[in-house]
């Protein structure tokens, strides 16, 4: 009975360690948006997605609105976006995202965890041609009936590819079209339940299931730094 209760008790603390994350994350993406632009989501597209990312990991209300008022205060510095690139075990190239108020702070500590972690923290430009920026949408599908149409006509919008998984769609679009996407969505008034803009690798390596493992591991350690944002990575 004490095991179970341990293995209970664990899987509960992992969970609100993974929902703590995610708020801080998301919190920074607020203030960065703020900083970038305006307190009025109406008037501040990066905000208003923010603010749904906030809403699909059920942020609560008070601590987004205490991360705007963060942001809009003159007494604060906010966080700047950073990205840093290296490479993981056997190979596996990374790109890591981070925001940060101490940049300084934030590349000794990535630096670490490479090195600690049989990898190594690589210059600027070194990595990230292998890497194409992508904006994803994530919708729930019956907001979307008949797909087929849908996606004709949303090519015009920039459109690269749109997927089905079970009851949600996903849709791709480059970055250079990810406002003018967000925007198509908007006027259809398909609500967007997540977004992001990530950074996907335009070749895959395979890795046998030890050596998964590892790069796996490198990734938890970075994923776990206060201010790591996304860990991207081109192993399959």
């Amino acid at each position: 009975m004490g095991r179970i209760f341990e293995t209970r008790k664990a899987k509960m603390f992992k969970r609100f360690a993974r929902m703590s994350k995610a708020f801080n994350r998301i919190g920074r993406e607020i203030e960065i948006a703020v900083k970038a632009g305006v307190t009025d989501p109406k008037m501040n597209p990066r905000l208003r997605l923010a603010i749904q990312n906030a809403k699909s990991v059920n942020m609560p209300k008070e601590r987004i609105d205490s991360a705007i008022n963060r942001a809009s205060s003159k007494d604060t510095a906010g966080y700047q976006e950073v990205l840093y690139e290296g490479y993981g075990p056997h190979g596996i190239a990374m790109m890591v995202e981070c925001a940060t108020d101490n940049p300084t702070r934030s590349v000794a500590s990535i630096r670490m965890i490479f090195s600690r972690n049989n990898g190594l923290l690589a210059s600027t430009g070194s990595i990230a041609f292998m890497f194409e920026r992508k904006g994803v949408f994530r919708v729930a599908a019956e907001q979307i009936p008949k797909m087929d149409e849908f996606e004709l006509e949303m090519i015009d919008h920039g459109l690269e590819e749109l997927e089905q998984q079970d009851l949600e769609a996903y849709i791709y679009t480059s970055f250079q079209d990810f406002g003018r996407m967000h925007k198509a969505l908007e006027e259809k008034g398909i609500e967007v339940i997540n977004t992001e803009l990530q950074y996907m690798p335009t070749t895959t390596k395979e890795l046998s299931e030890t050596e998964a493992k590892e790069v796996q591991d490198l990734v938890d350690k970075l994923e776990e730094d206060d201010d790591v944002q996304s860990v991207f990575h081109t192993m399959a």
